[in-house]
């Protein structure tokens, strides 16, 4: 067999057992000149290959590689010019890619761009070996750079080269470890040959090894090579995986697909990438989920017209300070209709609806507890879609949150600023309020306020007996700090809901939502998001170049500074003040704002701000202001509150749960948890008369657990004793409930039926 008749045997395999056929042939023919090298030049190569955990990430990491090759043939061809500092200026730049992304070309626009990029599913053995074909016209190699480029692990091939994507120069290779073999062929230009090689994991004998390693195949010391007309093979890479383990994605579209995995990870693509599967027989453009959200629609998109949005905001950044400035971005889809429990779904994994990217891939997906719980937006959870743009970080801030497998982000200062931020922008938007509040609304079942308030009594009484000093039953609200404290830690006031504001040509006013006659008050450190009101339209201010807006803030005095704004959608924005470290307790100054109308006067609204003092930690005392509260039951998986709650499917691994929203504590109850309803059965077959007492001592239990389990969060969070965004902390609260309903399953039988049974009144 000759190298040119192993490549085309490979190139026309369609599973694992023609590429053993074929290998066998080849080395048989060649046993003298056939050698198989180590991937990387590294005998210990193992680790470095097998350091993805996640299948799809990996196959993403190819197509990144593809996307890469193409703007390296973008860069020979313009020279370099014009310089560009990152992947997406180098696609506005060279292909015409408009900076809002790919949701600014036309749909036929994106599908020529994406044809440059192509990844192919072909049905292989199954599910777990797939055939998978990664194919780009990009740069291409010569077979005497292969050993230094696509073969290689740890090369620097990329490190200066800021107009790609790349930098570890291990990502594509990560696809090897789930591969069972892996063809790899290159043409670069008009070279007369193709390079290619076969990779696969080669097993060394135990007694000598700990394990095996990645090899390649030689013929006399150099990848093979073949000649072929460029009808054959055109300029560009080839990687065609045998035995691909794609059984995490076994449908044809949806969450569970690799259509909406590449849509996902490559959540804002700076080229778009051409999907032709041939395991469900169809073809499609990948686009990713933000420009989708953005209203970017193409041939066979289940919804042609784009999805319905209740709210979205624009793209604004906020500077972090040392770490550089980060750009947020989130949409609500519209209440989804009977049926569609999670709408997210379609666009993220719902569990994880905040995405971090940089390069617009996909590197960090953060848990739905921070919209659920901290930003006290629960009725959102399955709605609400963040996005964090960390293209603009300094190096450092970079260095601080990303790691080289681009699964996930470091815990750390970062990682935390982001949180933080992310929580005030949230909880600062009146308009994510009013969707919450309505969807809330509407989700709740009117409650009897006199039964409310005897429980309420009840429940104060069993919190006294046990030792919990209550300072007030009826539950005292608190002031909000206007754009939210450092962490959430009390119950907030209410907002009055906002009224939409008319529009006008010219705009008539700009003011600040501040009391007129109240400083604004800041400590060290703080950062607050302050809402503005206008009658202006959306043009008149550009939160991302302050030079094309008409809308200027302005801080006079020492120890604030304005570190960015929000866009102006419907009339509001907001404005982003932080205090510096250095500042000086009772420094004053003011901020304005100013409109500019060209022809007319400028218009304009200022507030005094007042540096105070740092507010004390609140007292770990053990006194607890009982805040409003509501139980409510929520009866089983298949409904829509089940799942904006977030809970498993498991109805053994799930009681009851809490949520403060909008100043009120409501304590959710699973109706099909086996514990409680054993005792309820148990009840009604002793005396039926007795369930509806049983139900509500259950439900006085389950508020005074959670109650004092509120406490003592409260408490931890002061003391900062907890980490406050961790999903282990949600599970491990979520056991410790399982293990209360149980006894408060226990507590309320004995209860009901030392009462005395009603009297049936003929």
């Amino acid at each position: 067999m000759t190298a040119q008749e192993l490549y085309q045997a490979l190139q026309g395999a369609g599973g694992v057992s023609e590429v053993v056929i074929a290998l066998r042939a080849f080395e048989t023919a060649h046993a003298e000149e056939v050698q198989w090298v180590p991937f990387g030049g590294k005998p210990n190569n193992r680790g470095v290959i097998e350091i993805s955990a996640n299948p799809g990430r990996s196959l993403v990491e190819r197509l990144t590689n593809g996307i890469d090759a193409i703007l390296e043939a973008e860069y020979e061809r313009h020279n370099g010019v014009p310089a560009c500092a990152n992947p997406r200026e180098a696609a506005t730049a060279w292909l015409n890619v408009p900076e809002e992304g790919l949701s600014g070309m036309t749909p036929r626009q994106r599908r020529s761009l994406a044809q440059r990029v192509m990844i192919k599913t072909l049905p292989g053995d199954g599910r777990d070996q797939r055939v998978v074909e990664v194919w780009d016209n990009g740069i291409g190699l010569t077979p005497a750079e292969m050993p230094g480029t696509i073969l290689s692990l740890n090369e620097s091939n990329k490190w200066q080269k800021h107009y790609l994507a790349g930098i570890y120069g291990q990502g594509g290779s990560t696809t090897l470890a789930v591969s069972k073999y892996t063809l790899i062929a290159s043409r670069q230009g008009d070279h007369p040959v193709v390079g290619f090689t076969i990779v696969r994991y080669l097993d060394l004998p135990p007694e000598q090894y700990k394990t095996g390693h990645y090899v390649y195949l030689c013929l006399n010391g150099g990848v093979l090579e073949v000649e072929l007309g460029t009808e054959q093979f055109p300029t560009g890479t080839v990687v065609k995986h045998f035995g691909y383990d794609l059984s995490s994605y076994p449908s044809p579209v949806g969450p569970n697909s690799v259509y909406g995995l590449l849509n996902q990870t490559l959540f804002d693509p700076v080229l778009p990438v051409w999907l032709d599967n041939g395991v469900h027989d169809y073809r499609r453009v990948i686009k990713g989920s933000r420009n989708a959200l953005n209203g970017a629609v193409d041939e066979g998109d289940e919804d042609r017209r784009g999805p319905t949005l209740s709210h979205n905001m624009k793209m604004f950044y906020v500077t972090l300070e040392d770490y550089g400035p980060i750009g947020i971005e989130y949409w609500v889809l519209e209440r989804p209709h009977r049926g569609n429990k999670q709408p997210s779904a379609a666009f993220v994994n719902p569990s994880r609806p905040i995405i971090l990217t940089l390069n617009g891939q996909n590197h960090a997906e953060l848990t739905a507890l921070l919209i659920r719980k901290f930003a006290e937006l629960p009725y959102l959870t399955q709605r609400l879609i963040c996005h964090v743009d960390c293209n603009h970080l300094t190096p450092t801030g970079k260095r601080s949150l990303f790691a080289s497998t681009r699964e996930d982000v470091r815990r750390g200062i970062v990682y935390e600023r982001i949180h933080e931020e992310l929580i005030k922008a949230l909880r600062s938007d009146d308009d994510l309020i009013r969707l919450n509040n309505e969807a809330r609304e509407e989700g709740m079942r009117e409650q009897d306020e006199t039964a409310t308030q005897q429980m309420r009594r009840e429940v104060a009484r069993l919190l006294r007996i046990h030792g919990v000093d209550v300072g007030q039953v009826g539950g005292a609200e608190h002031s909000p700090q206007e754009g939210g404290g450092e962490r959430p830690t009390r119950p907030r006031r209410p907002r009055p809901r906002p009224q939409p504001i008319e529009l006008h040509e010219p705009p008539t006013y700009i003011r600040f939502v501040w009391d007129e006659e109240a400083d604004i008050p800041f400590y060290a450190e703080q950062r607050r998001y302050i809402r503005i009101e206008t009658d202006a339209n959306s043009s008149y201010h550009n939160p991302n170049n302050p030079s094309a807006s008409q809308i200027n803030i302005i801080v006079a005095g020492d120890g604030l500074r304005c570190s960015g704004s929000t866009s102006l959608q419907g009339g509001r924005m907001r404005g982003i003040f932080e205090c510096i470290p250095s500042t000086t307790v009772g420094a004053v100054g003011t901020i304005r704002i100013e409109l500019s109308r060209p022809g007319l006067a400028t218009l304009a609204d200022e507030r005094a701000f007042r540096i105070t003092e740092r507010p004390p930690a609140r007292p770990s005392d053990r006194r607890l202001t009982l805040p409003p509260f509501e139980v409510v039951p929520v009866e089983g998986p298949e409904v829509q509150r089940w799942t904006e709650l977030g809970w498993p499917d498991d109805i053994n691994s799930v009681a009851c749960s809490a949520e403060m929203d909008n100043g009120r504590l409501t304590i959710y109850y699973s109706t099909v948890f086996p514990q409680y309803t054993n005792q309820l059965r148990s009840v009604e077959q002793r005396n039926a008369g007795l369930g509806a007492s049983f139900i509500e001592r259950y439900k006085i239990w389950l508020a005074v657990h959670s109650l004092i389990l509120y406490r003592d969060q409260e408490i931890a969070a002061a003391e900062q004793q907890r980490d406050l965004f961790e999903e282990q902390a949600e599970t491990q609260e979520r056991e410790e409930r399982c293990r209360m309903a149980k006894v408060a399953a226990l507590f309320a039988a004995r209860e009901v039926q030392l009462e005395p049974a009603p009297v049936e009144i003929e």
